[in-house]
C-alpha cells in the first residue's frame, strides 16, 4: 500500500510539471515578453529625460527578459518530459532564473526607496536620487546578486544517467543538509532584509504623508506613490514568501536525519512545486508599474504610438 501511495504522488508531481508548469510559463513568458518589451522600447523612443527611478525599472524589465529567455526551454522540456544532456545548458537556465528572482526583489526595493525619497525630496535634491548614483546602484545589484549565486552552480546536481539526465531544480537536486543553509542564506538576505527594507520605507512614507496633511498640505499626488509602495510589499508577501517558505521546506524533508517518508515528500514537493510559477509571475507584473509609477510614461507612450499610427494618415494628406 506504501508502495502504491509513493507512486501516486510521484505520479501526481510528473503531471504537474508537465502540465502545470508548462502552462503556467507559457502563460508568463507571452505576457512578460509582451508587457516588458513595450516597456523597455517605450524607455528608449519615448522617454527624453531619466531619473533615478526610470533607472530601476529599466534595470528591472532587462532582468525581466533575460528571465523570459530561459522559459521556452523549461517549458518544451517539462511539457515532453525531455531534457538537455548538457549540464552548462541546464545550469545556466537555473542561474539565470534565480538571478531574475533576486534582482527583481532588490529593484523593486530600490524604487520603493526612491518613492520614499521623491516625496521626502520632491526637488530631487538628494543624492540618492541623482541618475549617477542609480546607476552606480543598479550596477552594484547586479554585481551583488552574481556573488550572491555563484554558489548555486556548484550546489546544483548534475546531469547524470541515476537522475534521468533531467535538470532538476535547486531544491530537489544536490546534497539536502548544505544546499538548506545555502537556501536559508539566499532567503534572509535575498528575501527577507529587502522585504523589511521595504516595509521601513513604507512606514516612513506613511509618517512623511501624515505630517503633511496635519500641515494642510494637499494629499492628491502623494496617495499614488503611497498606493504603490503597498501593491509592492503585496507582490512581495503573496508572491515570494510561498516560494521561499516551501523550499527551505522541501530541502529540509529530503535531510536524511529527518526521516521524513518518502510519500510525504512528494506531497511536500507538489506543494512547492504549485508555488514555484507565482514566485517568478512578478515578470509578468511588473510591467504594471511602468504604466502606473509616475513621470507619465504612460501618456509619453501613448502619444508615441498615436503619432506612429497617425504617420501614414498625414502621409496620404
Amino acid at each position: 500500500m506504501a508502495v502504491n501511495e509513493s507512486s501516486d504522488c510521484f505520479l501526481t508531481n510528473r503531471v504537474l510539471e508537465k502540465y502545470y508548469l508548462s502552462t503556467m510559463y507559457s502563460l508568463e513568458f507571452t505576457l512578460g515578453v509582451i508587457g516588458n518589451t513595450i516597456v523597455v522600447f517605450g524607455y528608449i523612443f519615448c522617454l527624453k529625460k531619466w531619473k533615478s527611478g526610470n533607472i530601476y525599472l529599466f534595470n528591472l524589465s532587462i532582468s525581466d527578459l533575460l528571465f523570459l529567455c530561459t522559459l521556452p526551454i523549461l517549458v518544451n522540456s517539462y511539457s515532453h518530459d525531455q531534457w538537455s544532456k548538457e549540464d552548462i545548458l541546464c545550469h545556466s537556465n537555473r542561474f539565470l532564473l534565480h538571478a531574475n528572482l533576486y534582482s527583481s526583489i532588490l529593484f523593486l526595493t530600490a524604487i520603493s526607496v526612491d518613492r520614499y525619497l521623491l516625496i521626502k525630496h520632491p526637488f530631487g535634491d538628494h543624492v540618492l536620487q541623482r541618475r549617477r548614483t542609480a546607476v552606480m546602484v543598479s550596477v552594484a545589484i547586479w554585481i551583488g546578486v552574481i556573488l550572491e549565486l555563484l554558489p548555486l552552480v556548484h550546489f546544483l546536481e548534475p546531469l547524470t544517467p541515476t537522475n534521468n539526465y533531467k535538470c532538476l531544480d535547486y531544491a530537489s537536486s544536490g546534497d539536502p543538509a548544505t544546499n538548506l543553509i545555502y537556501s536559508m542564506f539566499l532567503t534572509v538576505f535575498g528575501f527577507l532584509v529587502p522585504l523589511l527594507t521595504m516595509c521601513h520605507f513604507y512606514v516612513k512614507m506613511v509618517r512623511v504623508l501624515k505630517t503633511r496633511r496635519e500641515q494642510g498640505s494637499s494629499g492628491l499626488t502623494l496617495e499614488k506613490p503611497l498606493a504603490l509602495v503597498i501593491l509592492t510589499v503585496a507582490i512581495f508577501s503573496l508572491l515570494f514568501t510561498p516560494y521561499h517558505v516551501m523550499r527551505n521546506v522541501r530541502l529540509a524533508s529530503r535531510v536524511p536525519a529527518l526521516n521524513v517518508s518518502e510519500c510525504t515528500q512528494e506531497v511536500i514537493s507538489t506543494i512547492y512545486i504549485i508555488t514555484r510559477p507565482f514566485a517568478f509571475l512578478n515578470s509578468a507584473i511588473n510591467p504594471v508599474f511602468y504604466f502606473l509609477m509616475g513621470d507619465h510614461f504612460r501618456d509619453m507612450l501613448m502619444a508615441k504610438i498615436r503619432q506612429l499610427l497617425g504617420r501614414p494618415t498625414a502621409t496620404g494628406k
